[in-house]
């Protein structure tokens, strides 16, 4: 038996999330099924991040455990074959039996929130984007950000249903950049709150817009209260960007 190491791209558009749910597809459904098809085996894949409904990646990791005579290397290969056109696996590897994508020391993961900032909608775009109508203020926008790089209580910052621990998280990079009409939150660290990433960028927006001052944040921040924070902002503007383990970060 052999551990496979997948890094899985998708859009997310037509899915309910990842984690298997009765309610309608998801990405964690298709890859068993595709799996089983596959490799002649009843196949349980464990995911790094359970994206939810909506949400895009482009480098969520997930593994498996099997006893087929596919090559490691191959298996994304032979998998994308039989995937729909909006899943794709990227690569893939063999890792020890008991790696586990959530469990990992010295992980860093990278969001990236995606608003197209125009007087009109773009078509195009209404997938992988959030649309804002008013003039936003990029400048103020990485003001605000930077109260929250560092290890803080993000409280404020996480849905009220999240059963996580402990609330505390380190942020290790938040920029905003623009370009044209585009602008992206991109956010890495170590783990995240559940939907932590898009109550920051709905903050963000909040800020950009003017309803906040930049030191507003700092006060949300501070308040552990998340009633405080902006709104949950859309998940189409919401991607994954990538999941960089140790072993990876020793190679780059």
């Amino acid at each position: 038996m052999r551990r496979i190491r997948m890094t899985v791209a998708y859009d997310g558009t037509n899915y309910c999330g990842w984690q298997i749910q009765p309610n309608g597809v998801t990405i964690e459904e298709v890859l068993n099924e595709k799996l089983g098809k596959l490799t002649g085996e009843e196949i349980h894949i464990i995911g790094a991040s359970r994206t939810d409904s909506g949400v895009h990646a482009l480098g969520n990791v997930a593994v498996f455990d099997t006893d087929s005579p596919i090559p490691p290397e191959r298996m994304a290969y032979a998998l994308n074959q039989k995937l729909p056109e909006d899943i794709v696996i990227v690569r893939s590897d063999e890792v020890p039996g008991d790696w586990h994508p959530r469990y990992q020391d010295h992980v860093r993961k990278t969001y990236e929130y995606h608003i197209y900032n125009a007087s009109v909608p773009n078509p195009l775009k209404r997938r992988y984007s959030t649309f804002v109508s008013f003039p936003m203020d990029v400048e103020k926008m990485r003001q605000g950000a930077a109260y929250l790089t560092g290890e803080h209580d993000f409280a404020s910052f996480c849905n009220i249903k999240t059963n996580a621990a402990s609330t505390v998280r380190r942020v290790d990079e938040l920029t905003v950049r623009q370009s044209g009409r585009d602008i992206t939150i991109r956010i890495t660290g170590g783990g995240f709150l559940y939907n932590m990433v898009r109550i920051i960028a709905g903050t963000l927006i909040r800020v950009g817009r003017g309803f906040y001052m930049p030191e507003k944040v700092k006060e949300i921040l501070e308040a552990r209260e998340r009633t405080e924070a902006g709104v949950t902002a859309p998940p189409e503007g919401l991607v994954l960007a990538e999941i960089v383990y140790a072993d990876e970060q020793k190679r780059m």
